[in-house]
């Protein structure tokens, strides 16, 4: 007899990016599951929202994750607790980043009584967790350490541990629900452009304004339109100039900071030739609609462990500068010298390199 299909409870409180590089791994969840949900932070869940597969997205402020966690909220914690309870899962999923703990997360699951939590745990986890992975490099069980392998590979490492493959022949790419027409300003950009996404949500991973300007100057002097994006929900007031950015500028600039929704975002990212993006949200969503990425990739995480995923990439920037490893938010040596040594004729090298190739997933 085939085993029931299971209602299953995903969790992955981060931010936009991690939650994109859940995809493979809430594929092989939803292969077996009569139903999927997906329990994300707010800042999570435009991303969530345009995963395919599922049922329902949940959102939780939670305490103990993010750059600046609210407070304890108790009636908060109870509410959700009575809405798992409610839903009545059969398991919970709860995948977190290698310096996370799932052990919050699992004791509110058993709470509400979901009867199998599984999560990535080095820490001992008495009866919260049923599945207790540990998290290793790919290739290497015995020396990999809790703090190897891409965040889609660990994912899907957690998926496989509790039980979840993927289908034959998945291709292990990121995807989203279908996008539909392009809309809004997306509808009015022309065939070639590229995107310049300078900005990440610390400034450890961000380009200055004047790079950004400069990498714009030498994109349009190589012939292409510049998209150059940043914040997707629109503010109340108008976008910062950024360098030859100013309206008054006659050249193919288009400035979309501010100016469009996640999905919107999306659609102008499918539409590019290419990405050039630091690591961000961004650049995990142009991986997720099948746009190559030039990343200016700052080490203060792995480049291994958060590079661009199952698209033609190339990785810029110095790997081995004195911030490497650091997770810094703020860059902690002057001048930038992991980025700043990047120079416009590389970009430009890179993007004429990538426009046209293609790459498999292994």
């Amino acid at each position: 007899m085939p085993e029931p299909r299971r209602s299953i409870l995903a969790v992955r409180l981060d931010s936009l990016g991690d939650v994109l590089l859940m995809g493979p791994a809430l594929r092989a969840l939803r292969t077996g599951a009569s139903r999927l949900d997906l329990l994300v932070s707010p800042a999570g869940a435009p991303a969530a929202e345009l995963l395919p597969g599922i049922d329902d997205v949940i959102t939780f402020d939670a305490p103990w994750v993010g750059y600046e966690p609210p407070p304890v909220d108790s009636p908060g914690v109870l509410a959700l607790v009575e809405l798992l309870r409610e839903r009545g899962y059969d398991e919970a999923v709860i995948f977190t980043s290698f310096h996370q703990s799932p052990l919050p997360m699992a004791l509110l699951a058993r709470l509400a009584g979901i009867r199998r939590v599984a999560g990535t745990s080095e820490d001992y986890a008495g009866s919260l967790l049923d599945v207790r992975h540990r998290r290793l490099a790919d290739g290497a069980p015995d020396t990999g350490g809790p703090e190897g392998g891409h965040e889609v590979r660990a994912a899907l490492a957690l998926a496989r541990a509790a039980g979840h493959e993927l289908p034959r022949g998945d291709d292990l790419r990121l995807r989203l629900r279908p996008l539909g027409q392009p809309t809004g300003l997306a509808a009015s950009l022309p065939q070639n452009y590229v995107v310049v996404h300078p900005t990440a949500s610390v400034s450890s991973r961000s380009i200055p304004d004047p790079q950004t300007a400069d990498l714009v100057d030498g994109l349009l002097a190589a012939g292409w339109h510049v998209v150059v994006t940043g914040a997707f929900s629109a503010p109340a007031d108008p976008p910062p100039r950024v360098g030859s950015l100013a309206p008054a500028d006659s050249r193919p600039v288009t400035d979309a900071r501010g100016r469009t929704s996640f999905a919107e975002l999306a659609q102008i990212l499918a539409g590019a030739q290419c990405v050039v993006s630091v690591n961000s949200g961004p650049a995990h969503l142009a991986a997720a609609v099948g746009t190559p990425v030039v990343s200016l990739f700052a080490p203060v995480v792995p480049v291994e462990r958060w590079g661009p995923w199952g698209v033609p990439a190339r990785v810029l920037g110095d790997q081995y500068a004195g911030c490497r490893g650091t997770r810094a938010r703020e860059c902690p040596i002057d001048g930038h010298p992991c980025l700043s040594v990047v120079s416009g004729d590389e970009i430009v090298d890179a993007v004429r390199e990538l426009v046209g190739s293609e790459v498999v997933v292994a």
